[in-house]
């Protein structure tokens, strides 16, 4: 981990599609309501308390996600379409750990449409470009198979299988890589 003074604090990003803006407390009615679904929460980690807790949202933000951005050990985003940036439609992180540096979520309206690789290709770009990583590690659910196809489009490898207690229950966790030297060949930071 670099010191939190070397690294910037969460930028807006966008893509062809996307605005990321940094995660905010406002957010919690939406996430709230969007996150509380068993299809999204089954294959995160058991640290999402299930079932969802009226009020989680925001406590999550203000006390897990908001300090960890201000001190600049965590990056969390909030996914608007750039056609109706007035809705919240899932979310995005990343985070200064080791083994676990991105995270993300998508409202299941969204879903399937090529959104959550924009997202990703934006997060990696300011990791690698701004931040100046040399891998990004993710952990996922083996049972997570969508999230495993978009780790392979971006050219991540599966280099660890162990034991995990998922939402769902006891499983097997991947934790799949992203090498600099991969992501440049066909990114520019």
């Amino acid at each position: 981990m670099r010191p939190a003074e070397l690294n910037p604090a969460t930028p807006r990003l966008k893509t062809a599609r996307l605005l990321l803006s940094p995660l905010a407390e406002h957010d919690a009615e939406a996430f709230q309501s969007l996150f509380a679904q068993w299809e999204i929460v089954q294959h995160l980690t058991h640290h999402v308390p299930w079932p969802y807790p009226a009020g989680e949202a925001k406590r999550f933000i203000v006390e897990d996600a908001l300090p960890a951005m201000g001190s600049r050990e965590e990056w969390h985003w909030s996914l608007r379409l750039r056609s109706d940036p007035g809705q919240l439609i899932g979310s995005i992180c990343l985070m200064d750990e080791p083994d676990d540096n991105r995270g993300f979520w998508l409202g299941l309206p969204w879903q399937r449409q090529g959104l959550m690789t924009e997202a990703c290709g934006a997060v990696n770009r300011f990791w690698f470009g701004t931040l100046g990583r040399e891998r990004l590690r993710v952990a996922k659910s083996v049972d997570c198979l969508a999230s495993q196809r978009l780790s392979e489009r971006e050219g991540m490898r599966k280099v660890l299988e162990r034991g995990a207690t998922f939402v769902n229950g006891p499983g097997t966790e991947q934790i799949w890589e992203l090498s600099r030297s991969s992501w440049l060949k066909h990114h520019t930071p």
